[in-house]
C-alpha cells in the first residue's frame, strides 16, 4: 500500500502564510525534444515530448560507457587491459561512410581507457565496437549486457541494439527522460571516472598518411563554453538530426539537459547553451535538509523494530525561480508500506515530494538511516497480539 506522509513543516526561510505560489519560468526551444533536470531537487524545468521514442544517434555511447564504467569499479575490467582491433570490425568502421571515428587500424592493440577516450571524446563508432567486442566478444552480447543495466537503473522506455547507436532500423531506441537517468547515474556512480574521461577537451590518436599524428576536439558543444560544463555525448545521423545530453555545476547545483532533433550543428550549440543557462539563470536551489538529516520515519512489517527513520542521502534542495526569495512549500513522504524487514542501512525505501506553487513536483529518494532485522518468534507473536487489539 502506498503511503504518504504531509510534513507539518519546511525549511523556516520558505514557509509563510502569505507567500505567493511560484510560477514557473517560460522557456521555448525549436528543438524537438527537450528536457533539463536539478539533480539537487529533483526537480524538472524544462521537458517538451521527454517521453518520445527516438533514435539516440552517438548519444547511445553513453550506455556503453556506463557498462564499461561499472565492470571497472568493480574491480572486473582493468583500464590497461588491451583489446585487439579485429580487421573485420575495422573493415567496416572505417572511412567516410562509417561516421565517427577514433582512425584505429586493423589488429593494434589498444587499451581500455585509450578506446574511452574514443568513445566519449571523439565518438568512434570504431572503438565502441571494438570495446565492446572486448568485454563481451560479441556487439550483440555486450548489447545485452547494456539492456540489463539500463533496466537496473530504470531506463524504462529505451532499447538498444547496438554500441554506437547507429541507425538500425528502429531496433535502438530512446527518451530523453531516460538518457538523464543514464547521464545521473555515470555522474553519481562514478565520479571518479566521469572526471577522468568525461571533461577532455580533445585527444589525439592514430596517423594521417603522411604520418601525423590525428588530435580531434571534444564535440560537446558546452564545454569550454558554459561555466562548470563537464561532460556528456552529442549524437548525430540523419535519421535522428543533432542531439546532445550535457551537465554543468555551478555553485554546487548540478543540472543535466537533453535535447534532440535540431537541424544543425550550430542549432545544436545555440540551443545547448540557451536551455542551461537558462536554468542556471531562472532557477536557484534553497536547502532543505543536509545529508544524513531525519525527514521522517517508515513504518516497518515484521521487524526488529516497528518503524526505521527516513534520513537525506545527500544535502536535499527544492529548486524555486530565480528572484522569488520566499515561496510556499509543502512536502510529503510517500512509500510502498509497511517496509518488509530485514531493511540495510542506506536502502532507498521511500521518496520525498516537495510542491511549489504550479511547477511539477521535485522528487528525491530517502534512505534508510539504520539496519532493522527481521522480528524473532517472540517479536512476532507480540506483533501479532498488538495488531490484534489495534495497539499497532
Amino acid at each position: 500500500m502506498t503511503r504518504q506522509i504531509l510534513l507539518a513543516t519546511a525549511a523556516a526561510s520558505l514557509m509563510f502564510a502569505s507567500a505567493s505560489p511560484a510560477a514557473a519560468p517560460q522557456f521555448d526551444t525549436p528543438a524537438k525534444v527537450a528536457y533539463l533536470i536539478d539533480l539537487n531537487s529533483g526537480a524538472v524545468l524544462y521537458a517538451k515530448n521527454p517521453d518520445v521514442h527516438m533514435p539516440p544517434a552517438s548519444m547511445a555511447k553513453m550506455m556503453t560507457t556506463e557498462v564499461a564504467f561499472e565492470l571497472i569499479d568493480k574491480g572486473q575490467l582493468p583500464l590497461n587491459k588491451m583489446c585487439t582491433v579485429r580487421p573485420e570490425t575495422w573493415q567496416k568502421w572505417h572511412g567516410p561512410q562509417a561516421g565517427s571515428t577514433m582512425f584505429l587500424s586493423p589488429g593494434e592493440q589498444v587499451s581500455v581507457e585509450n578506446l574511452l577516450k574514443g568513445i566519449v571524446t571523439l565518438s568512434g563508432n570504431d572503438a565502441a565496437v571494438v570495446l565492446s567486442e572486448c568485454i563481451a566478444g560479441t556487439e550483440q552480447a555486450f548489447t545485452d549486457q547494456m539492456n540489463a543495466l539500463a533496466k537496473r537503473l530504470g531506463v524504462n522506455s529505451s532499447h538498444f541494439g547496438t554500441a554506437n547507436g547507429w541507425p538500425d532500423n528502429g531496433v535502438t531506441y530512446v527518451t530523453a527522460r531516460d538518457l538523464a537517468t543514464v547521464a545521473r547515474a555515470t555522474i553519481e556512480h562514478h565520479p571518479k571516472l566521469y572526471k577522468e574521461f568525461y571533461g577532455l577537451p580533445n585527444f589525439t590518436w592514430g596517423k594521417t598518411m603522411g604520418g601525423n599524428a590525428i588530435t580531434q576536439e571534444n564535440r560537446n558543444p558546452i564545454l569550454g563554453h558554459v561555466a562548470g560544463a563537464d561532460g556528456l555525448k552529442t549524437g548525430h545521423t540523419d535519421e535522428a538530426g543533432y542531439g546532445f545530453t550535457g551537465s554543468a555545476e555551478q555553485n554546487g547545483r548540478r543540472l543535466i539537459e537533453v535535447l534532440a532533433g535540431m537541424s544543425s550543428w550550430n542549432q545544436r550549440v545555440q540551443e545547448s547553451t540557451r536551455l542551461i543557462q537558462w536554468g542556471f539563470g531562472a532557477w536557484t536551489d534553497k536547502p532543505l535538509f543536509k545529508s544524513g538529516a531525519k525527514v521522517g520515519s517508515a513504518r516497518v512489517q515484521l521487524g526488529s523494530e516497528s518503524e526505521v527513520p527516513l534520513v537525506a542521502p545527500h544535502d536535499l534542495a527544492v529548486t524555486i525561480p530565480a528572484g522569488l526569495s520566499n515561496g510556499l512549500v509543502k512536502m510529503q513522504i510517500r512509500y510502498e508500506g509497511p517496509v518488509a524487514a530485514p531493511i540495510a542501512k542506506g536502502q532507498h525505501v521511500a521518496d520525498l515530494l516537495v510542491y511549489t506553487g504550479d511547477t511539477q513536483p521535485q522528487v528525491t529518494p530517502l534512505v534508510a538511516g539504520e539496519d532493522v532485522g527481521k522480528a524473532g518468534f517472540f517479536g512476532r507473536i507480540w506483533l501479532g497480539f498488538k495488531q490484534l487489539f489495534g495497539m499497532a
